[in-house]
């Protein structure tokens, strides 16, 4: 009955992306049908109608709102790890470690990325999808990116590497660890490539041992 009450306190538009959004990760866009929504929300195919036009306008909603979700996270981890060290290495270790103890805290594992899954079945999206999911990546390179810029005047690179792939690093990283998490059923497999990601990047800049 509380869970029940709950649900008509969150809008049907909520409602309908929050189905669809599990549903995408689960077993993809393509997978998703409008019937299966509608039913799992309780309107009908008007109601569904009312929201979103088509699927593609739904997926552009879901698109936008795990992007700003995602961006709101990392606003939040690394500004905490700013407060926590003004060294820019440190508080780039920092961010990571806490990227990884929130991964690891999430009961059933990483649900999956919806920039990944849109990326496999590119062509079932408008040109619009497409270029939201472009930008949202390169995003997060850009995001990275920067930080690295200032790690890299403190603590110059000990070996030739680019800034913008070792940005991207994390992206692969978090990504593929989320398909090696779900293929092996290991849940810790993602905070644990995480990690490995922060080693290889203290390696990278840290000075050399004093000879």
């Amino acid at each position: 009955m509380a869970r029940s009450e709950a649900k008509k306190d969150v809008p049907t538009r909520q409602q309908i992306m929050d189905a669809a959004q599990d549903a995408v990760l689960a077993k993809g866009f393509s997978g998703t049908s409008i019937d299966e929504l509608i039913a799992a929300v309780g309107i009908s195919k008007s109601g569904f109608f009312y929201h979103f036009s088509d699927k593609s306008e739904l997926a552009k909603a879901l698109l936008q709102r795990y992007v700003e979700e995602d961006n709101k996270i990392f606003d939040e981890v690394f500004a905490r790890a700013g407060e926590l060290s003004e060294d820019p290495l440190h508080s780039f270790l920092i961010g990571l470690k806490m990227l990884a103890e929130l991964f690891a805290d999430l009961p059933n594992g990483h649900p999956g990325c919806m920039v990944a899954s849109i990326c496999y079945h590119e062509q079932l999206f408008d040109r619009e999808v497409c270029e939201i999911n472009a930008e949202a990546v390169l995003g997060w390179r850009a995001r990275f990116r920067a930080m690295l810029e200032q790690v890299a005047k403190s603590y110059p690179p000990r070996i030739d590497v680019s800034l913008d792939d070792l940005a991207d690093m994390l992206s692969a990283v978090a990504d593929g660890a989320i398909v090696l998490a779900k293929a092996t059923r290991d849940p810790a497999a993602l905070p644990r490539q995480v990690l490995l990601y922060r080693d290889f990047v203290r390696l990278v800049f840290s000075p050399p041992p004093a000879s």
